[in-house]
């Protein structure tokens, strides 16, 4: 190994996030509110049927 480089470090590996369907969110629904630290987000499904998250 050449004095200049450096010993590679492996990094710890990331779990895969979790995946859900938007039919479990949203069930016959085409809005739900979902509340972090006490503020309202809003997740719609637009008539394009598109999701949008909005504050």
């Amino acid at each position: 190994m050449n004095p200049a480089q450096k010993p590679r470090v492996s990094e710890p590996q990331k779990a895969a996030p979790q995946r859900i369907a938007s039919a479990a969110l949203l069930g016959p629904n085409r809005e739900l509110v979902i509340v972090r630290n006490g503020r309202e987000y809003r997740l719609r499904l637009t008539q394009n049927d598109k999701l949008i998250l909005t504050a």
